[in-house]
């Protein structure tokens, strides 16, 4: 198939068949008989229990059939465990977006394996992950997490990171079925799709993953699809994803989604969480014995719930449906690192203006040995962002910087100066640099019930407090340690909590009194993110100040029952005002053999929780850049988000990379590339706009209480054909630091043979990606995109190399989805097949005919 050991497709081939393990590449086990003989030992009250979260991530135990607690933890980037705080840190990879732009299942199978991995480091035996809803409009304010505006590549880099997942014993619960695109009104929300788009794009994903990786669990979204909520849906969940696809796992609510007893059950709900008090438990008893349930619809739930713990691991007398144990350790560091580098875009590299010497040459990657000046420029840089909020935060042990990477990668005699430019967060950063921190929890008496290692300035616990600490003894947290200033000026504290908060920094007390109340109707945004207070006072350089920030919390709980605490300190170091610091960074560049800028989006503006409502950069960080670029021509932008933004300024400057939210190990990462000690290997895997007003589609607001999908089939690429207007960069697009040939295309109704060459100087790595054109007589057919992705592989070879790739065309992609049948249908004739570097740069044509 090919003559070099890194080219491989990206598109599985035939179906697993259904077994208790399948997809993990293990012998199937029959759990039929142990699960059977567990459910005839439970009485009905037990039964019901087991269908309730009996707290905010777990199932209850039943030692009498040997059932153990099943832990459940959210995981797309990393597994955070029961404890949601920085006392438990956890690997952070990089953005789902992020592992999407690296168009290789073997990476995100890689991902999957390592969350394997710290899920049994920290007893989880369910990850909620990955979500895999589409890039329906720029503006969905989740899409971080997110993979893909296309259905092929969510599903296939979908079933990869499940593959990894399950071989390493954890179930997956992928998420979140089905049309939540977008955060606006996401709770109550009636997204009218119509059939077709809704099979060939939203449920496509999904039905990839359930027919190829085999999940073992299903997460229901909040909203509602065509007039049902989700957790009520009968037709999507019974018919389709348990009949039509063959799904045979567990279907878990999205938290609070459940709303109904006995809709939720008869549409196909297994579980509803979080608990104690949710709609099954108690209530679904209750139901059953006033006939409005049958027992035996309970028992089909109880099922499936059972062998969930089977396969993982927590019902004595059976074997797990994986080891539970990998043959090595995984280092979390070097996977996150591979992921990153792997992941960068590289979506401009032109020569720089005004330097004859350098002719012909892109800018990057720089020559360490040429540089004696490189500046730093952007809030970014240093105080990177490297995941998203919400549901997908995790704790780190450590964070590079992109600061950080740089200057412990290049050489001892290069001088690296930093200029903050431009700082565009709006939320004070949690304390960090400097400071050493310690959380003491305390009872009314002043005794201590607990004491964890802070990574930063944020306390935070939902559901379960550390050990030795309960919500009756607890009456105040104490944040503790010390801190160094670095800089001699006013320094910046805030303070965030609802409850009473005393900050006491060397002898003095800088604050005493209420913080604010959360604010919002989305009741896990308002106490992620409650109001600050600041205060400001002048320190000296280097001068080690005793800290204690003292909170007496109001409540500590959340609706429900639920355990919970969230209060924080936030510092900023002594800042000129805007105009000042931009003229500071433009000092720094000015004669630099280098100009690094770090933009980025702040938690304000792409989060959970909310949409965004314009696609640009906060603060004044598009004239930062035009102004650094102004004075550096060798001015090199590195873009910090998880989805698009307009670049204004992307002809201004020679090189532009996206690092998206690039995890934990962003600085070693992004240095690795720049350096050029490994290619930028990402491609898009959304379209980017160059304006939001250009994009397709723009509307995630309801209108009374709807939100119609108007565009059908057209959304991403598939939209931006039929326009006038080209985007800034389209999907698929990526430049490395070489260039590839393609020399021959081969196809057969079932296959593609590609064949392209390194004609560079340099090794390199291509995704190549193949679309399906119509070319005959296209009358009797429903209206197509011009083109769509079929499949895709990647190849690797060093310079002047050749390499092949073979890559299954499979048949849906020959297929529609026909309204008055309710089924596929195959369109037969004649089609192109086009061999592409990205969506609008295509290589290599041929023609096949499809009967």
């Amino acid at each position: 198939m090919t003559d070099q050991p890194h080219a491989r497709p990206a598109e599985p081939g035939p179906r697993t068949a259904p077994g208790a393990n399948a997809g993990t590449g293990a012998a199937p086990h029959d759990y039929t008989d142990a699960v059977e003989r567990a459910l005839g030992a439970l009485d009905l009250d037990t039964k019901v229990r087991l269908l309730s979260g009996q707290d905010m991530w777990s199932l209850p135990a039943v030692p009498a059939i040997g059932l153990r607690s099943l832990v459940m933890s959210d995981g797309p980037i990393g597994v955070r465990g029961r404890h949601w705080s920085a006392a438990d840190p956890s690997v952070a990879l990089p953005s789902p977006t992020a592992l999407a732009a690296t168009w290789d299942p073997e990476l995100a199978r890689r991902a999957g394996r390592l969350l394997a991995q710290e899920a049994r480091r920290k007893g989880v035996h369910v990850l909620l992950a990955p979500t895999v809803n589409l890039h329906r409009s720029p503006l969905g304010g989740r899409h971080f997490e997110c993979y893909s505006e296309d259905p092929l590549l969510t599903g296939v880099m979908g079933a990869g990171y499940v593959r990894g997942v399950q071989e390493g014993g954890v179930g997956t619960t992928v998420k979140h079925f089905v049309g939540n695109d977008a955060e606006t009104d996401r709770f109550t929300v009636d997204n009218r799709i119509a059939p077709r788009p809704l099979h060939e794009l939203y449920l496509a994903p999904f039905e990839h993953i359930v027919t190829q990786a085999r999940p073992w669990g299903i997460m229901t979204a909040y909203n509602q699809v065509n007039g049902s909520t989700m957790t009520e849906h009968h037709h999507l969940v019974t018919e389709i994803l348990r009949g039509a696809w063959g799904f045979d796992g567990c279907n878990v609510s999205d938290w609070t989604a459940a709303r109904n007893t006995v809709r939720a059950l008869r549409g196909g709900l297994d579980v509803a969480m979080p608990g104690p008090r949710t709609v099954f438990g108690a209530p679904l008893a209750v139901a059953v014995r006033a006939g409005e349930i049958a027992e035996s619809e309970v028992d089909a739930a109880v099922r499936r719930v059972l062998l969930l713990a089977a396969r993982t691991g927590c019902l004595d007398g059976v074997p797990p449906a994986a080891p539970a144990d990998a043959p090595q350790r995984i280092d979390g560091r070097a996977v996150a690192r591979e992921l990153a580098r792997c992941a960068v875009v590289l979506l401009r590299n032109e020569p720089a203006s005004q330097t004859p010497a350098d002719g012909a040459r892109p800018v990057l990657p720089l020559d360490p040995a040429a540089l004696r000046r490189v500046a730093v420029i952007g809030a970014a840089a240093r105080d990177a962002r490297v995941l998203g909020g919400g549901s997908a935060t995790v704790f780190p042990a450590r964070i590079v910087s992109p600061l950080a990477g740089l200057r412990a990668a290049l050489p001892d005699d290069v001088e690296v100066v930093f200029a903050t430019g431009a700082d565009p967060r709006t939320r004070t950063p949690h304390a960090r640099d400097g400071f050493t921190l310690r959380a003491r929890y305390l009872a009314a008496d002043g005794r201590l019930l607990a004491e964890t290692p802070q990574f930063d300035g944020k306390v935070q616990v939902l559901d379960s407090f550390p050990d030795g600490v309960t919500r009756q003894e607890l009456h105040a947290v104490e944040l503790t340690g010390s801190f160094v200033p670095r800089i001699t000026g006013p320094h910046t504290l805030a303070l965030v909590g609802a409850g009473r908060l005393r900050l006491t920094l060397g002898e003095s007390v800088l604050f005493d009194g209420d913080g604010a109340a959360p604010e919002g109707t989305d009741p896990f945004e308002a106490f992620l993110n409650p109001p600050e207070h600041r205060v400001t006072t002048d320190l000296a350089a280097d001068q080690e100040l005793a800290l204690t920030l003292r909170f007496v919390p109001h409540s500590l709980g959340l609706g429900g029952g639920l355990d919970a605490l969230n209060f924080a300190l936030g510092h900023l170091e002594p800042q000129l005002d805007g105009d000042a610091e931009i003229a500071e960074a433009v000092r720094a560049a000015t004669g630099a053999d280098a100009a690094i800028v770090v933009v980025a989006t702040t938690e304000e503006v792409e989060s959970e929780g909310f949409d965004r409502t314009d696609l640009r950069l906060p603060g004044r960080q598009d004239e930062l850049v035009a102004r650094v670029a102004a004075a550096n021509p060798r001015t090199v932008v590195v873009v910090n988000s998880g989805s698009p933004v307009e670049l204004p300024w992307r002809d201004q400057v020679p090189a532009v990379l996206l690092s998206w939210f690039p995890g934990q190990e962003a600085g070693t990462a992004l240095a690795d590339v720049l350096l050029g000690d490994h290619e930028p290997g990402g491609r898009l895997p959304t379209t980017w706009p160059a304006r939001l007003a250009d994009a397709p589609v723009t509307t995630v607001t309801p209108t009374d209480g709807a939100l119609p999908y108007t565009e059908g089939v057209f959304i991403g690429y598939r939209a931006w054909q039929r326009g006038t207007t080209a985007p800034a960069y389209p999907f698929g697009h990526g430049l490395g630091y070489t260039r590839w040939e393609y020399e021959s295309l081969d196809t057969t109704p079932d296959s593609v043979r590609v064949r392209l060459r390194n004609a560079g100087d340099r090794p390199g790595r291509e995704v190549v990606q193949i679309y399906l054109a119509p070319a005959g007589d296209t009358s009797g057919a429903p209206e197509r995109p011009a083109h769509w992705l079929a499949g895709f592989g990647t190849v690797e070879a060093g310079p002047g190399e050749s390499a092949e790739t073979e890559i299954p065309l499979p048949g849906r992609a020959f297929e529609v989805w026909s309204e008055p049948d309710g089924d596929w249908r195959r369109i037969p004739g004649t089609y192109t097949v086009e061999a592409a570097h990205s969506s609008a740069d295509i290589r290599l044509t041929a023609r096949i005919t499809a009967g």
